[in-house]
């Protein structure tokens, strides 16, 4: 396998001309928090006292969306953060998006995902999941949908600047650093390695 290139600086590398895109592909870790968690508590309060749904109802689909993100975050990550076009448009955006992550994996400011990519695609997912759902049970669900979103985002970034002492940590960290530095096309799952064992692309362990 050809070894990539792959920087340890916590420095950003400038990805665009324009200062103002330049500012907006940058993101402290802590942004998504203060975007999704008055989400979570709004759709909460529609669910409980607007739907008036059932507390055993609400737990039920919020646990259901909180597993549906697992999915999504290993069918994202593997299907089309991964997927790499042959044009040269296609490869630009596909470094814009991720490839510049698993260049410079240490960089901070871009471990998480900007508002400006995550608002329209968490939009996206309320749209798909109203569509789908029965109504008014996406107030339940999405929120279990978005926590997952949000502990996958904070978890990314602590796996690549804390140190864990606890062995559950240790392990979803290893795993992730060996999709960065032994295999990028395995070790798909950031949170857990669930899907990559059920889909086959985890990494052998001796």
């Amino acid at each position: 396998m050809k070894k990539k290139y792959i920087s340890n600086s916590q420095e950003s590398v400038r990805m665009f001309k324009s200062d103002l895109l330049e500012v907006l592909s940058k993101v402290h870790y802590t942004v998504p928090l203060y975007i999704f968690v008055p989400v979570i508590l709004a759709s909460t309060y529609m669910a409980l006292f607007n739907r008036h749904l059932g507390i055993l109802t609400y737990i039920e689909f919020f646990f259901i969306g909180l597993a549906v993100w697992t999915f999504t975050e290993y069918i994202m990550h593997r299907f089309v953060f991964h997927y790499v076009p042959k044009n040269k448009l296609g490869l630009r955006l596909h470094f814009i998006f991720h490839g510049v992550h698993h260049d410079y994996p240490s960089d901070a400011k871009r471990l998480v995902l900007p508002p400006s990519v995550s608002i329209p695609l968490a939009t996206g997912f309320y749209f798909l999941f109203n569509a789908i759902l029965p109504e008014s049970y996406v107030f339940a669900f999405f929120p279990g949908f978005i926590l997952g979103y949000l502990f996958y985002d904070i978890s990314h970034y602590a796996i690549h600047h804390f140190n864990f002492k606890g062995n559950i940590w240790k392990k979803i960290k290893q795993h992730h650093m060996l999709h960065h530095y032994q295999d990028p096309d395995k070790g798909y799952g950031v949170t857990s390695p669930l899907w990559d064992k059920i889909f086959r692309s985890d990494f052998i362990r001796k």
